[in-house]
């Protein structure tokens, strides 16, 4: 967790000068620092072994600036820098649309110190009086507003699992402790969660609520138990653990799973068989029928198992009813991933590094798909750097015999549909993803017209992030789905599940509707680093949550499927 510290500090550091408008250069020194060190596996070691700087953009000073944390706790740099500008002035930078300068205007002009002072003056009128700021400015700005504290209400789901794993693998050790397992909205992949339920099974229920409040990650005990206790952790997300019976396990972990509707759903069943059904297990008037297993429970009142990410009562249970649930996509199926970014354009990881790691991860192909040249602003590839880039990727291919790298893009989609490139250079592909990057606010008329030239477009494979949502940034821009479902059908043009924690596009309710529409789908991490690859398993687990099966993603077809000769065989079925 010191990675993430130093790398909020370094970038709140950056925020800190933008808004003092500091030297450009030293700004993105710090940004680039941030990265670098939130993505370093082995930072503590380096630091101990004094190599610091042989990071990327990790000079002498910065180094030292992140030994002065691991040994004190702080850096006396920010803490300095802390006092010039107050922390709610720097929160207004999280808001969508205000940049340093403005945030600057509105400290200096009006004295405004955090987002609720904003609201309020957004409210009665006040910022219209401040340079720069119209009408149309002040509603963006609520909006804004908005959306971050949407966004702040719950965690993203690799920051809320890669707490709940903590807590998960501190629990696992304790003496005595059979079980544990993670439940609510996290077990079930949720997008979002505003809190971790995590189950234990152990005849020490009290060792284990002691030294669950012991650990080095919990901020607060809110309530100590016998058998629950909820804390707070450092990162600010509740955590109830609680401690229960290996005897009725499974029917813990089916009742705090959830969905709350799927679990009334289920208890009407049971009820209508004589039943009752709660979190110690199935009876009939006092006798247990069943309760150490959740497949064991689905049994006894006659429905088929119903696997975690599909519980949310959108038809799952009526399937499971006649036993005729989808047997879903799993991780061990995904044999590629289309949407990666390299240093080409804006990812921080070689072509060779991304290879690397998706060998590691079993892949047999990997599509590196660096932006075009229209998007300047994330590195987009002119001819001659996309001459450079295809012949890098030859010369890894001629290497490499267990993984195939494919030369892909991500190209832009425009104001009007048109595909960024002219055909010449598109056709050169072996795989085309358009997306839109710009032009976000335009009318729901447009943005779908633009969607559906693209689909129309012979060289377009996948639409990428269809939606554009960003998750603290961004809701959807307005789409006609219908309308777009039906144009991807009819061109086979398949769409992407974007696996990025932010964005996580489409989501499940869209999946499922475009799959009944005939849609296909690609499932993409948007990797712009090695690491990110292992966002896959984000993408695969919202696939679940749709009810898609192998058959309804591109990801499962072997190589010779997927590339025959340049050609795209899932475009044009012989």
């Amino acid at each position: 967790m010191k990675n993430e510290e130093v790398a909020d500090i370094f970038r709140s550091i950056a925020q800190i000068l933008e808004i003092q408008e500091e030297n450009v250069f030293k700004i993105r020194a710090y940004n680039r620092a941030a990265e670098t060190v939130r993505n370093c596996e082995n930072l503590e070691e380096m630091v101990h072994a004094d190599t610091l700087t042989e990071l990327a953009g990790i000079g002498k000073d910065l180094a030292a600036k992140i030994k002065e944390y691991f040994s004190t706790g702080s850096i006396e740099h920010f803490e300095k820098l802390k006092k010039e500008v107050p922390q709610g002035v720097l929160e207004l930078l999280s808001i969508p649309t205000i940049g340093p300068k403005t945030v600057k205007l509105l400290y200096k002009k009006l004295r405004i110190r955090d987002i609720d002072e904003l609201e309020k003056k957004a409210r009665d009128g006040s910022l219209l009086g401040v340079e720069r700021i119209k009408e149309k400015t002040v509603q963006n700005i609520l909006k804004g507003i908005e959306i971050v504290r949407k966004g702040k209400q719950r965690f993203d789901i690799a920051s809320a699992w890669e707490i709940a794993s903590y807590y998960a693998h501190e629990l696992e050790r304790l003496p005595g402790v059979k079980k544990v397992s993670v439940a609510g909205s996290l077990r079930r992949m949720k997008e979002t969660a505003k809190d971790i339920d995590i189950l234990v099974v152990s005849k020490k229920a009290s060792a284990v609520m002691d030294a669950l409040c012991r650990l080095d990650r919990v901020k607060e005990v809110l309530a100590k138990g016998e058998t629950k206790t909820s804390v707070i952790s450092r990162e600010g997300i509740q955590v109830d653990v609680r401690v229960v019976d290996l005897e009725c396990f499974g029917a813990a972990l089916l009742y705090f799973t959830g969905s709350k509707n799927h679990n009334v759903r289920i208890r009407t069943i049971a009820v209508r068989k004589n039943l009752k059904i709660n979190e110690y297990g199935i009876f009939k008037g006092k006798k247990l029928l069943a309760s150490k297993t959740e497949e064991v429970m689905y049994k006894k009142i006659g429905m088929q198992y119903v696997e975690p990410e599909m519980r949310e009562d959108v038809g799952e249970v009526e399937l499971a009813l006649k036993n005729e649930l989808p047997v879903l996509v799993e991780q061990k199926d995904i044999l590629g991933d289309f949407h990666v970014h390299s240093n080409y354009s804006d990812g921080r990881s070689s072509i060779e590094e991304m290879a690397q790691a998706a060998k590691k991860m079993g892949y047999r192909y990997l599509v590196i798909t660096d932006h075009s040249q229209s998007l300047k602003v994330a590195g987009g590839l002119d001819e001659g750097a996309l001459r450079k880039k295809k012949k890098e990727i030859d010369a890894l291919n001629k290497k490499e015999k267990a993984l195939r790298i494919l030369f892909g893009t991500e190209v832009e989609i425009d104001s009007e549909g048109a595909i960024d490139y002219d055909t010449e250079i598109l056709e050169g592909f072996d795989f085309v993803i358009a997306s839109i990057h710009t032009g976000l606010k335009q009318p729901k008329e447009q943005i779908t017209r633009r969607l559906i030239r693209a689909c129309e477009h012979p060289c377009v494979d996948v639409i990428a992030h269809p939606t554009g949502k960003l998750r603290g940034v961004r809701d959807s821009y307005e789409i006609d789905f219908e309308a777009f479902f039906a144009a991807a059908s009819h061109t086979k043009t398949v769409l992407e599940i974007n696996a990025f924690p932010d964005r996580l596009d489409l989501g499940d309710s869209l999946v499922r509707l475009a799959k009944t529409k005939g849609v296909k789908f690609a499932i993409g991490t948007d990797s712009h680093q090695f690491s990110h690859l292992s966002f896959m398993r984000y993408g695969v687990a919202l696939a679940r949550r749709a009810g898609l099966g192998r058959e309804d993603v591109l990801n499962t077809l072997a190589f010779s499927e997927v590339v025959k000769s340049g050609k795209r065989p899932w475009r044009r079925k012989e």
